[in-house]
C-alpha cells in the first residue's frame, strides 16, 4: 500500500500512502540513494497510513492530502486539492481529487506518465464506497470515468492494491 517515486539515482523521491511493511521501501531509498522530500497520502485508511509514524521518524518532510482526509490522520500537516501541483527533484505530481471510496481521495499523476490511484481505481476492477468516509457509488463512478478516463490511454496505473495496468487497459 506504499510507493516511493524517485527521479533518479541520486535524486529527490516522494512517498505515496505509508503503509506496510517499510523495510522495503527504505531499501529502495537507500539503494538509490533518495532523498525524500514529502509523503503524500491518497486517503486516510488504516492500511494506508499505519506505518506513518515510523517514516517521520525517519524523514522530517511535510505529509500532504486533500483537507478532508488531512484531518483524520495524526502527522498530516498539509492539505491538497484538484490540480495543484507538488515538485520534489524532477517529479512533477499533479493532485486529482477522485471522491468516492473516502470523501477527499487523491490519485497522484507523476510526469504525466503514472498516476498512483489508491483505492479508486485498480487492475480490473473499483475500490468500494462502504468503508469510512466512503460518499457514494455516483461519485466513485465520476472519478473514474470523468477524471481518470480522461487521462492518456498510455498513462500506468499503480493503485493501492495490488497489480498494475494502463488507463487504456481499464
Amino acid at each position: 500500500n506504499s510507493y516511493v517515486v524517485g527521479d533518479r539515482a541520486g535524486g529527490r523521491a516522494v512517498l505515496i500512502d505509508a503503509g506496510g511493511p517499510i523495510e522495503p521501501i527504505l531499501e529502495a531509498i537507500a539503494r538509490f540513494r533518495l532523498t525524500v522530500t514529502h509523503v503524500l497520502l491518497t486517503h486516510h485508511h488504516g492500511d494506508h497510513v499505519a506505518q506513518l509514524e515510523h517514516y517521520l521518524d525517519r524523514f522530517s518532510v511535510p505529509v500532504l492530502a486533500h483537507p478532508l482526509e488531512a484531518e483524520r490522520v495524526d502527522g498530516a500537516d498539509g492539505a491538497l486539492v484538484h490540480g495543484e501541483v507538488v515538485e520534489s527533484g524532477d517529479l512533477r505530481i499533479e493532485c486529482l481529487h477522485t471522491p468516492g471510496h473516502t470523501d477527499g481521495m487523491l490519485a497522484f499523476l507523476v510526469n504525466g506518465a503514472e498516476c498512483f490511484t489508491g483505492d479508486t481505481l485498480f487492475a480490473g476492477s473499483v475500490g468500494g464506497v462502504r468503508a469510512p468516509g466512503s460518499t457514494s457509488f455516483a461519485d466513485l463512478r465520476r472519478s473514474v470515468m470523468d477524471v481518470l478516463m480522461s487521462l492518456d490511454p498510455g498513462v500506468v496505473i499503480e493503485p493501492g492494491h495490488v497489480g498494475h495496468s494502463t488507463i487504456g487497459v481499464e
